[in-house]
């Protein structure tokens, strides 16, 4: 059975006497860049791909912009804002609109509903790494579109070439891609670097069976713990040299690349070769 929406709340956040009085100060301590661009808006929203039926659960409301595009096109949306001033003036702005609930406290600290959801939002920069972690531990998240710094979204979806270890460690459940660039003119205020769309989405199938990913885990954080500089040379401390070499062939891998060049789809076949 799904929870009531009751079933999100975690103990309230800090008061309002916790955050500055002046809006533009709460602006800078929280790392708050709002959506001003109905265009940006409506970009964020279509890369989403709602469907009516759908929960969706938005970290970082703010003054609702994205909030009032997601409802009109979901079921429900859960907005999560820190910023006691902005969620109150939120809870205001859509009081009698029953596909809305407003949220007051810390997104971080909201237990994830037990039925399929969607997470969307622009989210505080400095937060990114901890609310993307959030979303990849939420058993029933279907997928994540996230507002983060174009760099961050770039490295995560493997837009240099490289692959980091969240993305590697991830991938059997998880795609990762970027739809979109997003200028930093269509924020106030206006951040210092332009933004992306993030998209993480649950595969319908995983690539790894469900009790072999603890082995594949390991496997991903042997080989970017390793100090050989290779992936080959980081595995080769735990696995016997010609089963490895043998499996480095099946699966398309050179034995000199660099770890972090290393496409995860070849860490996948690299891990059914060597299980």
């Amino acid at each position: 059975m799904a929870r009531s929406n009751a079933d999100h709340r975690r103990p309230p956040a800090a008061g309002p006497a916790a955050f500055p009085a002046s809006g533009n100060l709460r602006r800078r301590l929280l790392s708050q860049n709002f959506m001003i661009d109905p265009r940006a808006v409506e970009r964020v929203v279509a890369a989403a791909r709602l469907r009516p039926a759908d929960l969706v659960v938005e970290p970082g409301a703010g003054d609702g912009a994205l909030t009032l595009a997601l409802a009109r096109a979901c079921r429900r949306v859960l907005a999560y804002e820190i910023d006691p001033v902005a969620a109150a003036r939120l809870a205001a702005r859509t009081r009698g609109d029953r596909a809305v609930r407003v949220v007051g406290g810390d997104f971080l600290l909201a237990v994830p509903p037990r039925e399929p959801f969607a997470v969307v939002g622009n989210i505080p920069y400095h937060l990114t790494s901890a609310i993307v972690d959030w979303c990849l531990r939420a058993d029933a998240m279907t997928a994540a579109t996230l507002v983060t710094q174009a760099e961050y979204a770039r490295k995560r979806a493997g837009g240099y070439g490289r692959w980091s270890l969240v993305t590697v460690r991830s991938w059997p459940l998880f795609a990762w891609r970027t739809a979109g660039r997003i200028p930093r003119t269509a924020f106030r205020p206006a951040p210092s670097v332009d933004s992306a769309i993030l998209r993480v989405e649950r595969r319908p199938v995983p690539l790894v069976p469900p009790h072999a990913l603890g082995a594949y885990r390991a496997l991903v954080e042997l080989g970017f713990g390793g100090r050989g500089g290779s992936l080959y040379a980081s595995l080769r401390e735990r696995h016997d040299r010609h089963r490895l070499r043998r499996a480095f062939e099946r699966a398309g891998i050179p034995r000199d690349a660099v770890v972090a060049f290393v496409h995860p789809d070849r860490w996948i076949a690299l891990f059914h070769e060597l299980a």
